[in-house]
């Protein structure tokens, strides 16, 4: 499903997915600047049980052609839909995210045991419980201490139940690598993340950027953790307008 948060006259359509557990709210903050420059939607996963899933799901709600920004897990629902249908995606904005599959063995396992782990606290406790416990390794230390920025994190994840997070989760254990979408990328593309994330760190950024036929500089947010949208959205809203604004690459003409 698929929210319109319509601003008129402008050509150019933009798709804001948000990631695990999140919202509108990952995007509210920055929507009346991105609105100046296109059409904003903002998509919604339902219960959606898989990453190709949610790629169907917004394929199927979509414009025709459109721009493409992912956070987090939205990044992972990006590339399942340029898997899926590169010639209607225009630009590709990836953000705090990663591209991997669940790695096998030892690290496979912790992560599998990590996420069930707080899976578990939500079904026992509740999904407000959950949270309060998660954001504190979401955000930049720093801003631990903003009540108000934190009230709005737990809030944006109470608004989820505990089923919809079980189905998120299993969505990202079954990932596929997404190394060779990353690969066949010929559109603007931005790379961008949170100085602070310890969740998707910079040098996971750089090994995106340098896996895209363009090489794009990464984005790296100064003061922000894995909810960078949420931490600097003024630095955030001017990176995806720039690369809104950004001229497609033209093939060279062919010599007479």
């Amino acid at each position: 499903m698929v929210s319109s948060h319509f601003s008129g006259g402008f050509a150019q359509q933009l798709l804001l997915v948000p990631g695990l557990m999140c919202d509108f709210a990952v995007w509210q903050p920055m929507l009346a600047t991105l609105q100046q420059h296109a059409v904003c939607r903002i998509v919604d996963h339902g219960d959606a049980d898989s990453l190709e899933q949610m790629a169907a799901t917004l394929l199927r709600d979509a414009p025709e052609r459109f721009a493409l920004a992912g956070h987090s897990m939205g990044g992972r629902v990006a590339m399942e839909v340029l898997r899926r249908a590169p010639h209607r995606v225009s630009r590709l904005a990836l953000m705090d995210t990663g591209y991997r599959a669940r790695p096998i063995g030892a690290a496979g396992q912790a992560e599998e045991h990590k996420r069930y782990a707080l899976l578990e606290l939500a079904q026992s406790q509740g999904v407000r419980a959950m949270a309060a416990q998660w954001v504190e390794g979401m955000v930049a230390p720093a801003r631990l201490p903003d009540a108000q920025l934190i009230g709005q994190i737990v809030d944006m994840f109470a608004r989820k139940s505990a089923a919809v997070f079980a189905v998120q989760v299993r969505a990202l254990l079954q990932r596929e690598d997404a190394t060779p979408v990353l690969r066949t990328v010929r559109v603007p593309a931005l790379v961008l993340c949170g100085r602070e994330d310890a969740w998707s760190p910079v040098s996971q950024h750089q090994e995106i950027a340098d896996l895209l036929p363009a090489r794009p500089a990464v984005c790296v947010v100064e003061g922000a953790g894995h909810m960078v949208t949420m931490e600097q959205p003024e630095a955030v809203a001017g990176a995806l307008v720039a690369w809104l604004q950004q001229e497609p690459a033209h093939a060279p003409a062919h010599s007479t």
